[in-house]
């Protein structure tokens, strides 16, 4: 999710980034403003939704079996629980926690801890940036003025290489300097 939620690259990103004695913790940022434009759409679609399906699910409530009782619900349930859906987008943080012994990494909704995994990193090389790029570039193979905006230019992953030889994705980015940075940040004091 690098491309949309962005790692601080620098302590001076107080907010995001914070070393205490030998602990760095990182935060990434949330989406950008324009996605509350999204939200608010999405939002609307969702109450003109339950606008339109209010009466008949409710008479359906009313006057059905069981199962019918059961299936009207159920919708009214998915309709009210899409915005909590949305808004998680919203709230959603991941955290890479850097220790002398280890790098952790949190995956937070609304602020609560949903996930965690701890990793021992190599000692030789305990990070590595590599490109990916997911289709051919045709594009730039075609190399002409009018496809300049069509090349795929893909983008890079930084890797956490533990002690087990296994390679951990931490982020991802389009631009290589920030990756750099934010490796260069992880290598720090800790």
């Amino acid at each position: 999710m690098g491309l949309l939620y962005v790692f601080p690259v620098s302590l001076e990103e107080k907010d995001f980034a914070d070393l205490n004695e030998n602990k760095l913790t990182l935060k990434t940022y949330g989406l950008p403003y324009i996605f509350w434009g999204y939200a608010l759409a999405v939002l609307t679609i969702i109450v003109f939704m339950f606008l339109a399906i209010q009466a008949p699910v409710l008479k359906l409530i009313k006057l059905g079996d069981e199962t019918d009782a059961l299936l009207g619900y159920g919708l009214l349930s998915f309709i009210g629980f899409l915005p909590i859906f949305v808004f998680s987008f919203f709230f959603y943080e991941k955290r890479i926690i850097k220790t002398p012994e280890s790098v952790s990494l949190e995956y937070r909704i609304f602020g609560l801890k949903v996930f965690s995994e701890k990793f021992i990193p190599a000692k030789a090389t305990p990070f590595s940036i590599e490109p990916y790029l997911s289709s051919p570039n045709m594009a730039r193979i075609q190399s002409s003025e009018g496809n300049t905006g069509f090349q795929n230019k893909g983008y890079f992953i930084l890797w956490l290489n533990t002690e087990g030889g296994k390679k951990i994705s931490l982020d991802r980015h389009s631009r290589k300097a920030d990756l750099v940075k934010l490796e260069e940040l992880l290598n720090t004091r800790t």
